[in-house]
C-alpha cells in the first residue's frame, strides 16, 4: 500500500493536478516543492531552509511530494514506496504550461501572467536533460519500490480510476 509517493515530469505534464487526484482518493496529505520553494513575492527560500522543509516532511509516515527538483530527488527516492513519472509528449507539457498562465492555482504561491521564455525552454530541453537522469535514478532505486510510468493523461485517469 502507498504511504510515501514523489511524482515527477515534465512542466505542464500535470503533476499537480495528478497529484491533487491521488490525494482525495488516498487521503495521503500532500506538499508541493513549488509552494515549498517560492515565496509569494516569487523570491525563494535558501537550499538549506528548504532541505530542512522537504526533512522534516519526509520524516513523517504519509506523504504526496510533488515536484522534481532534481538536486532532492535521490533522498526523496531513498524513502518513497512509490513513484509516479508523467513521461508525456512535449506537446502535452507545452499545452498544459499555456493553459495553466493567468489560473490561480494551490501548488503555486502566485498567478502566472505570462509564459516566461527561460520556463519555455527549461521544458523543451526537459526530455534530454532532465529524464535521462530521472530514469537512471529510477532504476537505481527500483528494489522495494512500486515505480509506475505514465505516458498519457488517459493512463493517469485508468491508474487513478483503478
Amino acid at each position: 500500500m502507498m504511504k510515501k509517493v514523489i511524482i515527477l515530469g515534465s512542466p505542464g505534464a500535470g503533476k499537480s493536478t495528478f497529484a491533487r487526484k491521488l490525494r482525495n482518493k488516498t487521503g495521503l496529505p500532500l506538499y508541493y516543492l513549488d509552494m515549498i520553494w517560492h515565496r509569494p513575492d516569487k523570491t525563494n527560500i535558501t537550499q538549506e531552509e528548504f532541505d530542512a522543509r522537504l526533512t522534516d516532511i519526509l520524516k513523517m509516515d504519509e506523504w504526496i511530494i510533488d515536484g522534481n527538483y532534481g538536486r532532492t530527488l535521490e533522498m526523496r527516492l531513498k524513502v518513497c514506496d512509490t513513484v509516479f513519472l508523467l513521461d508525456y509528449p512535449l506537446e502535452v507539457c507545452l499545452a498544459g504550461i499555456r493553459k495553466r498562465v493567468g489560473q490561480k492555482r494551490e501548488d503555486m504561491p502566485w498567478v502566472e501572467e505570462e509564459l516566461d521564455e527561460e520556463f519555455h525552454q527549461w521544458i523543451l530541453d526537459f526530455p534530454n536533460d532532465q529524464l535521462p537522469r530521472i530514469y537512471q535514478l529510477l532504476e537505481q532505486y527500483e528494489d522495494g519500490r512500486q515505480v509506475c510510468i505514465l505516458h498519457s493523461r488517459a493512463e493517469a485517469d485508468d491508474f487513478l480510476m483503478s
